[in-house]
């Protein structure tokens, strides 16, 4: 599988993730400050609730924006069978199904597909992104996936 098009793939999910946070933020902080959800007593908290809300989308989308720099940013590089794993690195890893996970600089838990094939993004800040760091083609690792612990073997490192 092509790195270049994961990624692009990856930029892609981010930037249409961001337009809709922000579309989100703009529409409820709309509602938070339409002048019908102003507080008709004091136990009535709708606009404020909507405050709150249109700052965590803000915020959201603010943290994406970051993440689509960084890929914007990533250095694409093709790694050798015997390079370890690092950031932009493709890993293919087998239990009994064969995943393939992005080493990527943030947006962890994205999920992309580029053909028929799911890729998903995992940070080194994340679990399994830390387990794998520094691992090579032909190492196993014992992982938690979905709360049961599973033998992972890394396929290729690309």
């Amino acid at each position: 599988m092509d790195k270049r098009q994961v990624i692009a793939a990856v930029v892609a999910s981010l930037e249409a993730e961001v337009g809709r946070l922000a579309t989100a933020a703009r529409a409820t902080h709309a509602e938070a400050t339409d002048a019908e959800n102003k507080a008709e007593n004091k136990y009535d908290t709708r606009g404020l609730e909507a405050s709150y809300l249109a700052h965590g989308q803000s915020v959201a989308a603010r943290e994406l924006a970051q993440a689509l720099a960084q890929y914007a940013a990533l250095a694409v590089r093709d790694f050798a069978a015997a390079d370890p794993v690092s950031l932009g690195a493709l890993v293919t890893v087998a239990t009994p199904a064969t995943s393939m996970y992005l080493i990527g600089p943030g947006a962890g838990g994205t999920e992309v597909r580029v053909g028929d094939q799911p890729v998903v993004v995992l940070t080194p800040q994340s679990p399994l992104g830390r387990q794998l760091l520094g691992r090579r083609q032909g190492d196993a690792i014992r992982a938690d996936l979905a709360g049961r612990p599973a033998t992972l073997t890394i396929v290729s490192v690309a």
